[in-house]
């Protein structure tokens, strides 16, 4: 069985299915309440500077409309069930699955791991995007979420979107070929794939925290013959070798990070990139390029979505840490029309 071509039980697909549904059908409720906030609001510079003074103005005066209480009951649930719903799917098609499962260890792509590696503290309890148990809170979490959470629930919400905009993030780079790419935070390969298939020739390596989205990751690679470097370490201390890249890149992880850890990644990248090499960096539009009622937004969509960093990674000049990093020929600014993701480049001197 290829991976994609995933049959799902009867109840499994009804769920993922409804969840869809839900969100689709409340399309109108959510329109509805975007106009009222914008009525109420009126100048959106009007409102408090202060995220939090902010988020208690709005709030008091919006919850007396039903289509807001409406719209953050159907936020909540889908935040909740997203990763419930399709675990339930995964067990229940589990047995039919494990053949290529375990069939997929075996090809030219390798993961490294070490019994000594600890995660770093950001890490540790925290139950990114609402996840129960976090990325390896189940065993097969990677398959769930790259393979269900992805490509049965979210890419029929965004039909084709969340994958044309990694490959598009991918062709982003200066270069027509690189011989070594180097991936941070792969997770589960989705933009590891798009770089893969952009520049055919590239010795690839990704590194994440996860051991379950890189052991699908792994699977990814196999099913497809590609030989990638597979490693659990974190990306702002990878422990690879001084200057053995051509290209180092991310998508949209930096959010995933405290500032600190932010910074050390781009010390980093500069590290391990050749004389003359790229970086290549994709995030979530800065807050610095949204009004006040936009910020508003997707700080409450953020805090809904399990994301603790989002706020203050979100603020961050990326454009100023690369420079102090040391990279230069920096380009910094938000892909056009709605400025997402924002993409920050740049190349170590030679």
């Amino acid at each position: 069985m290829a991976l994609g071509a995933i049959n799902l039980k009867q109840r499994g697909r009804a769920q993922i299915d409804f969840m869809g549904s839900v969100f689709r059908g409340s399309h109108n409720i959510r329109d509805k309440v975007n106009a009222t906030t914008n009525e109420l609001v009126g100048d959106p510079e009007s409102l408090p500077d202060d995220l939090d003074e902010r988020n208690v103005t709005l709030e008091s005066a919006l919850y007396a409309t039903s289509s807001f209480r409406v719209s953050q009951l159907v936020i909540e649930w889908s935040s909740v069930q997203h990763g419930l719903v399709t675990e339930e799917a995964f067990e229940e098609i589990q047995s039919d699955l494990q053949p290529m499962l375990d069939a997929l260890v075996i090809g030219p792509a390798t993961l490294e791991t070490s019994a000594d590696f600890i995660p770093p503290y950001y890490w540790q309890d925290v139950d990114f995007h609402r996840t129960k148990g976090g990325w390896d809170g189940h065993p097969y979490k990677g398959f769930i979420h790259g393979e269900l959470i992805h490509r049965k629930m979210i890419d029929n919400i965004f039909p084709g979107g969340i994958f044309k905009q990694r490959r598009s993030v991918a062709e982003i780079a200066p270069k027509s070929h690189y011989e070594h790419i180097l991936d941070m935070g792969c997770s589960t390969a989705h933009y590891t794939s798009a770089l893969a298939e952009t520049y055919p020739n590239a010795k690839i390596t990704g590194v994440d925290l996860s051991l379950s989205t890189l052991e699908h990751a792994q699977r990814v690679a196999n099913s497809r013959n590609w030989d990638w470097r597979l490693i659990q370490a974190r990306a702002e201390q990878t422990g690879l070798a001084n200057s053995s890249f051509d290209l180092v890149t991310s998508y949209i992880l930096l959010h995933e990070l405290p500032e600190e850890a932010v910074i050390k990644l781009f010390h980093e990248a500069f590290r391990l990139l050749k004389p003359g090499g790229d970086m290549v960096m994709s995030d979530v539009t800065r807050y610095r390029d949204m009004d006040k009622l936009s910020q508003w937004k997707a700080d409450r969509m953020a805090l809904y979505g399990g994301e603790p960093h989002w706020r203050a990674s979100a603020s961050l000049d990326l454009g100023q840490i690369a420079e102090l990093a040391g990279f230069v020929n920096i380009f910094a600014k938000g892909v056009e029309p709605a400025n997402y993701p924002y993409i920050v480049s740049g190349t170590k001197p030679l």
